[in-house]
């Protein structure tokens, strides 16, 4: 067999494993749709696991889980699967690649994301919620040459989260992290922080400020001005959650890929 053949079969192989996954975490969540949980605006019921690219302390309940996928750049996308172990402990499983839609040889990451997060304090009337955690699943597509994603995965993580009534919710966020993607001779520890507010019964508007602190000496590609991002989240029918994220407005990425808009479905249920 010839090797253009060889090369032609890897890259079907490839696209076919990753539509397969999207398409049984699809058919697993269409079971459980009348148990579906939006996440946005005054009436979602599930919490917040994420504000754009960086994790909340918001969990899924005991008996829930989560699909998440999501589709940036160069054709990629990204799958991922959570599940609520505990009312504190959720864990997840994360797969996919760049150039997965489209003609060119598709790119793989080279391991699945692996999350898990514990929530050691509730929210109180005087205190936020506070989430321990590790994700080793970064964002916008894996670039070999520098062994890491385009924005690093958060790694170890410690996150408050804390809501307020007004005109709806505001939720405020604010995180340390340190990722394992070090390979750019870049070790920092790093800070984040973002808010939601809610837009009527179904819609929510989502701030981040990544200051990639991690992310601005040796190989790195940030310029040290931080990622800013935009999200906006509707929840149909109170159960699928759609986001539109719009990435790096402050263009720190010397990686042109990352600046643009992405999307994201979130589908949360119960067993």
């Amino acid at each position: 067999m010839s090797d253009v053949n060889l090369a032609t079969m890897k890259r079907v192989d490839l696209r076919a494993v990753a539509c397969a996954t999207v398409a049984a975490m699809a058919i697993l969540c269409a079971g459980s749709c009348a148990f579906a949980q939006g996440s946005a605006g005054t009436k979602g019921k599930a919490e917040p696991r994420f504000l754009v690219d960086m994790p909340t302390a918001g969990m899924l309940a005991k008996g829930t889980f989560a699909v998440d996928v999501d589709f940036y750049q160069e054709g990629g996308v990204l799958a991922g699967l959570s599940a609520g172990i505990f009312e504190r402990l959720m864990f997840g499983l994360s797969y996919g690649g760049s150039r997965l839609l489209g003609k060119e040889d598709a790119i793989m990451n080279p391991f699945p994301g692996v999350t898990v997060r514990l929530r050691l304090l509730e929210e109180s009337v005087a205190l936020p919620a506070l989430a321990l955690g590790f994700d080793s699943q970064g964002k916008d597509g894996y670039l070999k040459d520098l062994d890491r994603y385009t924005v690093k995965s958060p790694g170890l993580y410690a996150v408050v989260s804390k809501n307020y009534l007004l005109l709806g919710y505001l939720s405020l966020h604010a995180g340390i992290n340190y990722s394992f993607e070090r390979a750019d001779d870049d070790r920092s520890f790093n800070l984040y922080a973002g808010a939601e507010k809610t837009i009527g019964p179904f819609l929510s508007l989502l701030a981040e400020y990544n200051c990639a602190l991690n992310d601005n000496g040796g190989q790195a590609i940030g310029r040290g001005r931080g990622y800013m991002n935009l999200a906006l989240k509707w929840s149909f029918a109170g159960a699928i959650t759609l986001g539109v994220n719009f990435k790096d407005i402050l263009k720190n990425s010397r990686n042109g890929n990352l600046v643009g808009r992405t999307a994201r479905i979130e589908i949360v249920a119960g067993v």
